[in-house]
């Protein structure tokens, strides 16, 4: 068992790659955390939680993120991933994650994610202290892939 993470950080990268797998990794590179284990995990940040600087993990840690992706082979496409964060303003309740790719533009996806995050602290009757969002897009040139993470860190 994982012990009960207290902090999180955002992170996004994108990139172009020889497969689909290389573009992914090389976006994990160029995000900060391409040299872990990704372990995904849904979408609650633990009460009390804040936001830190991004950290380095050591080589192979497994590492918890809420993440997401998107790849493409189609020339010319632009495509967007964007997380959002929402914090509650009671202290001991949970925050949320919200995770959204597409095709198009990042603004068009940080709109959705963020109304996303919104009806989901909605749906548990809290309301919204503090929102943070990151997001990337990418005009694919062969083969492309962006990627926006919320790293849970203990």
């Amino acid at each position: 068992m994982f012990e009960l993470p207290k902090n999180f950080f955002l992170v996004k990268g994108n990139a172009e790659g020889y497969s689909p797998l290389n573009a992914f990794d090389s976006a994990l590179l160029k995000s900060g955390i391409g040299n872990t284990n990704l372990i995904k995990v849904t979408s609650i940040i633990p009460p009390g939680s804040k936001r830190i600087r991004p950290k380095k993990a050591y080589p192979g840690s497994l590492l918890p993120c809420a993440y997401s992706y998107k790849i493409s082979d189609i020339p010319g496409e632009i495509i967007s991933a964007c997380v959002c964060v929402a914090l509650p303003e009671e202290e001991s309740a949970p925050g949320v994650i919200m995770e959204f790719s597409s095709t198009g533009r990042k603004d068009l996806a940080e709109e959705i994610v963020k109304k996303m995050a919104e009806e989901a602290m909605n749906i548990r009757g809290l309301k919204i202290k503090e929102m943070f969002v990151t997001s990337v897009q990418h005009r694919v040139k062969k083969i492309g892939c962006v990627f926006a993470g919320v790293v849970l860190w203990g």
